[in-house]
């Protein structure tokens, strides 16, 4: 008897598991199981996702082809500026003993400023030596070219390179060695950059040989506003880096990023590097922004960058108060037009100030350097779609670029009545100046014309403010109104002049 009851309760026992098993995985688990799954279709993100795959796995990478295809085209670019005395430029002190005198007359207070070397690293990208590097790479630190540039090849072949440009803006400059059938690097396409594939970095970190090093491409479009430290005044910097984890060290400045397929489709530029080395994130200018400057330099010897016309801020640099002051509480993307000037392509457009631009070459801006880098990929000239927004309404329109000097020279000739332009370098030199703005015909009626200022005269300095440029100029005289000092020289005359200039005339 006592058997019989053992058995039953142990029947009783299993079938109430059973069946809460069975229960659960019918109430609760059918529910649960929506979660994660696909029972209605792929999610729309995973679109073409298993395209190509075999049983939902990818396909193994190959870095080696890329690698080997790659590495004779990555140079080590070394630069060298000799030790050089300087005056220290300091006035001598009264009544020093004769001792004293003497000897600050003989050594006139020397400075000497120590040898200085660098390397980093550049790409061939032509069999007759054209090789794109960083401005960075080749300059002592924004002051100048280096005195000395030598290009070693991966096979350790030496030789010395000349600079045929470089553009400060995109920290983009580009040499040439004599020779022919060098290995090369085919560019790439920017647009066809996704997120996540593999790249490959490579150049000459840390004074190493040739070094290759792996990652994914983490973000496009990041401008983290590094070029603004070795422009010139008055420009825009170009920033739209591709962001990777490939590890990107000091003497990588100018190297290739590549992708599996082994084509240029960067030139790495800069390090996230809070301690001074690498910190997992490294940047690359990408290869669309390259080949446009490159063609620019080797073609014209220097670069056709279009202007839009306006003067901006990003809406994201605004306050509050300034976005309620322009009636705007509620936009957050774009960037706010501040003024338009009458001779450039956005105001033939219909642009306007108070309008925000969204979009430029169909490609969204937020930012001031957005913007610039779509702009980068265009000359003087071309016709470059925006969209813009105006009381909440969007317009798009193609604004036909204009050459920045022409905008800028049109605008402050028209206030001063005069012909306007900036010297050259080479002018400026021979000169002794470090450049300026010269005054060519002279309009009747004018501000200059009421001055005693003749025609051949180069502005230097507006209220001991130093003018270089056209762009100066009307950066200097933007803020001021009544009358100011302007400051010069006569080429083959010495000697300063200086001349009262009154603007509101």
């Amino acid at each position: 008897m006592r058997w019989k009851q053992v058995f039953l309760v142990a029947v009783i026992s299993a079938t109430t598991a059973i069946g809460s098993v069975v229960a659960y995985n019918h109430f609760f688990n059918k529910q649960l199981s929506a979660i994660g799954t696909a029972q209605n279709g792929m999610p729309a993100n995973y679109a073409g996702f298993f395209d190509g795959k075999i049983n939902g796995t990818s396909e193994l990478v190959d870095f080696t082809k890329a690698a080997n295809s790659s590495v004779p085209a990555v140079v080590h670019i070394k630069t060298r500026i000799p030790a050089k005395k300087q005056t220290n430029e300091v006035p001598r002190r009264r009544n020093n003993g004769f001792f004293e005198d003497m000897l600050d007359d003989f050594f006139g207070n020397p400075n000497i400023r120590p040898e200085q070397r660098a390397s980093g690293s550049g790409v061939l990208i032509s069999e007759d030596g054209y090789i794109v590097t960083n401005n960075h790479v080749i300059t002592n630190g924004g002051e100048g070219v280096a005195d000395e540039i030598t290009v070693t090849l991966h096979n350790r072949k030496t030789h010395k390179a000349r600079v045929i440009g470089r553009d400060p803006s995109s920290d983009i400059a580009v040499l040439k060695i004599d020779g022919n059938k060098f290995p090369f690097l085919l560019y790439g396409n920017t647009a066809n950059i996704q997120l996540g594939q593999w790249v490959l970095a490579i150049g000459y970190p840390l004074n190493l040989e040739t070094t290759v090093t792996a990652g994914i491409v983490s973000a496009t479009g990041r401008s983290i506003n590094i070029n603004q430290r070795q422009m010139a005044r008055g420009d825009s910097p170009v920033e739209s880096f591709i962001q990777t984890d490939a590890a990107v060290n000091q003497g990588n400045s100018g190297g290739a990023l590549v992708n599996t397929n082994g084509e240029l489709i960067g030139i790495n530029s800069a390090i996230l590097a809070p301690s001074g080395t690498y910190a997992g994130y490294s940047f690359a200018i990408p290869v669309n922004i390259v080949k446009k400057i490159v063609d620019d330099i080797v073609r014209f010897g220097d670069v056709q960058r279009g202007y839009l016309g306006i003067s901006y801020i990003s809406t994201d640099d605004m306050t509050e108060e300034q976005k309620k002051a322009q009636g705007l509480p509620n936009i957050t993307d774009g960037v706010y037009v501040n003024a338009v000037t009458t001779d450039g392509g956005a105001y033939s457009a219909g642009i306007r100030k108070g309008d925000i631009i969204t979009k430029v070459n169909n490609n969204e801006v937020n930012s001031g350097l957005q913007m610039s880098a779509q702009i980068a990929g265009f000359r003087p000239g071309d016709k470059v779609p925006v969209t813009y927004l105006r009381n909440n309404k969007e317009y798009a329109v193609s604004v036909i670029l204009k050459k920045k000097t022409d905008v800028i020279a049109v605008n402050v000739g028209t206030r001063l009545g005069a012909d306007l332009v900036s010297v050259d370098k080479a002018k400026a030199r021979q000169l002794g100046i470090e450049g300026g703005v010269l005054v060519n015909k002279i309009t009747e009626g004018g501000a200059i014309s009421r001055t005693r200022m003749q025609e051949g005269f180069v502005i230097t300095s507006v209220n001991g403010q130093a003018i270089t440029s056209l762009e100066d100029l009307t950066k200097v005289l933007s803020n001021l109104t009544g009358q100011v000092k302007v400051d010069g020289i006569y080429p083959g005359y010495e000697g300063p002049y200086s001349y009262p200039l009154n603007l509101d005339q």
